[in-house]
């Protein structure tokens, strides 16, 4: 009678042991590298958020100082991108404008997501009528052009706000109500942040629907987890991904319209730096100082450019069988 031969220990445990895991957030990042230029955009986008946290403490020339001797230069080694009519150091505004651009970037964003997330999420989840309303609000919202709603938005506060803080500063003689230049910020940040939402709760709105009806949800549900628990621990974190790669999106969408605003001279304006208002001042010289316009230009087109690859590799990332 023929005998079975046991296997040794050692294999016993390598056949009985469990494959290691991957994590969806490791496989993710490892399929973004693989993308070239995914990678270029990350490389980007990490160097522009540099530039706008550090760039004004190593910029060569306070983007204020004005030498007239200097003015209208091509790029040189005292200036790397020349000089404007003012002599102000172009590159030293660059790195200025991209703490500009950073930081309504990221505000608006953030604003926009958050009522995006928390209508989109009631949306979803509670349907009926609230959802009927929500959506009608978010219908009319992206109905409207986005940049033309920014503009009226701000055009028809910036007026009455500034003439009540001009006439603050006369009852109180409070010289805080006389710096206003806080305000360009604070309305481009409300008027991007009214147009941009819409997208972002259409885009939860779809996702809660979808996972509402998956079982671990219904399961929830059955144990008698309130639908603030739900929300909160099972479908906005299932959600991530689609937002990630929207915000992504988002980001360079927010910052060309900020440059856009400020080129039509209703956004950020000077003494604040801005690349839009760059743009601006060197309408009139751009046939005689081609690099007052061509270096913001570009800079903004290689920001952009940078989000949409980094927002496409993070959707073949996050979202593999969009990619097939």
């Amino acid at each position: 009678m023929p005998t079975t031969s046991k296997p040794s220990p050692a294999l016993a445990v390598n056949l009985t042991a469990p494959a290691k895991e991957r994590s969806l957030w490791g496989t993710a990042l490892r399929r973004l590298l693989r993308n070239r230029l995914s990678v270029f955009g990350l490389v980007i986008v990490l160097l522009f958020l540099l530039a706008a946290i550090i760039g004004p403490y190593v910029a060569p020339y306070d983007f204020l100082s004005q030498n007239i001797a200097q003015a209208s230069r091509g790029p040189s080694v005292e200036h790397w991108f020349g000089t404007d009519p003012l002599g102000r150091d172009i590159f030293s505004r660059i790195l200025y404008g991209a703490r500009t651009a950073a930081l309504v970037a990221l505000t608006t964003t953030a604003v926009s997501l958050f009522i995006g997330v928390v209508l989109g999420t009631l949306a979803g989840f509670l349907r009926g009528r609230v959802d009927e309303f929500v959506m009608w609000i978010t219908d009319v919202t992206m109905s409207l052009p986005g940049l033309l709603l920014a503009m009226l938005v701000n055009t028809a506060l910036k007026r009455p706000i500034t003439a009540w803080f001009d006439q603050m500063y006369t009852q109180t003689r409070n010289p805080a109500f006389l710096n206003t230049l806080w305000l360009d910020y604070v309305l481009v940040f409300g008027a991007l942040a009214l147009i941009g939402w819409a997208g972002y709760a259409r885009l939860i709105r779809g996702q809660v629907l979808s996972i509402g009806r998956t079982l671990y949800v219904e399961a929830a549900r059955s144990v008698g987890a309130n639908t603030r628990r739900i929300m909160s621990r099972h479908i906005v974190p299932n959600a991530f991904g689609p937002l990630i790669v929207a915000v992504t999106q988002g980001m360079g969408g927010a910052i060309l319209a900020e440059s856009s605003l400020s080129f039509l001279g209703i956004g950020v304006q000077p003494p604040n730096a801005s690349w839009g208002s760059m743009l601006a001042d060197s309408l009139n010289l751009w046939r005689t100082f081609p690099h007052l316009m061509l270096i913001p230009a570009i800079t903004i087109g290689v920001i952009q450019v940078a989000f949409i690859f980094l927002g496409d590799g993070l959707n073949d990332a996050l979202n593999p069988r969009q990619s097939r």
